[in-house]
């Protein structure tokens, strides 16, 4: 199970961070990404952190997102800074199984085992 938490109203520019709890296993053998949707499009990833260390971010959010894991596993984090409006949408954790690396193509929602429940990011201009 993986359950998510840190979500909520921000202005724009300003910074969160996101947590993803994994609940019953550790991630350390596992690609942990995080997917966002916001409404009327489809889901797309946004980061993904491998329990090796690697770390994949598309265009649309490098440089101002980063993912990282916890020594035990048990959490993974994304710092989101320089949120634009664009940003809002509903951030969900995943992880893959079957990677514990990340690479462009391991970041799609096909992919992954476990989903959280999701949570709403909304940032305001």
């Amino acid at each position: 199970q993986l359950v998510e938490s840190g979500g909520g109203l921000v202005q724009s520019g300003d910074s969160l961070r996101l947590s993803c709890l994994a609940s019953g296993f550790t991630l350390d053998y596992y690609a942990v990404a995080w997917f966002r949707q916001a409404p009327g499009k489809e889901r797309e990833g946004v980061s993904c952190i491998g329990g090796d260390g690697s770390t994949y971010y598309p265009d649309s959010v490098k440089g101002r997102f980063t993912a990282t894991m916890d020594k035990p596993g048990r959490m993974v984090y994304l710092q989101m800074d320089r949120l634009i409006p664009n940003d809002t949408a509903v951030y969900y954790c995943a992880a893959d199984a079957d990677h514990d690396y990340c690479l462009d193509y391991v970041l799609n929602t096909i992919g992954m085992d476990y989903w959280g429940k999701g949570l709403q990011v909304t940032v305001s201009s």
